[in-house]
């Protein structure tokens, strides 16, 4: 591989990870939750509403479609390989140039299954919730995260 695209893809996991797990340079101070509250509080915060969390809700009706589409890719995907391998054992030689198509295929149904996972699957998407009686929306966030609030555990759903 090309340094620039390992290096592409290590700042991209680096990226990702650093989203999904809410990691920071600087930590903030923790919020203070009233001793009867203890052991029974999320900690919530406003999900920012980005392009990416809305185009990740315009995905959503579509899921399963994807979903059967990718499958359906899948299948033609092994069945093209497995038509190659087979050409090439009727001939009794390998010839390179006939997978030429196939490796494509592969290529392309890789690149369009990643775009489409991380269009679908924001960081926000894993951690929305609603809590009851509150309009907006809510992910679920750490204590010191500038912005949370404390509520009831029983309010908020997933």
């Amino acid at each position: 591989m090309k340094p620039p695209l390992v290096f592409a893809i290590v700042m991209l996991t680096a990226i990702v990870m650093v989203a999904s797990f809410g990691m920071q340079l600087s930590p903030h101070e923790p919020l203070q939750v009233p001793s009867d509250m203890a052991g029974r509080a999320l900690y919530v915060c406003h999900a920012a509403s980005s392009t990416w969390d809305s185009i990740a809700m315009a995905l959503r009706p579509f899921r399963r479609y994807l979903t059967v589409g990718f499958f359906f890719v899948s299948m033609i995907l092994v069945f093209s390989w497995g038509w190659q391998m087979y050409q090439n054992l009727l001939n009794d030689k390998f010839k390179r140039e006939s997978f030429s198509n196939t490796w494509k295929f592969t290529k392309f149904t890789f690149w369009a299954a990643v775009i489409v996972i991380m269009l679908a699957a924001t960081p926000n998407h894993f951690r929305t919730v609603h809590i009851r009686g509150v309009h907006g929306d809510w992910v679920l966030c750490d204590v010191d995260t500038p912005g949370a609030s404390a509520v009831r555990s029983d309010a908020v759903t997933m």
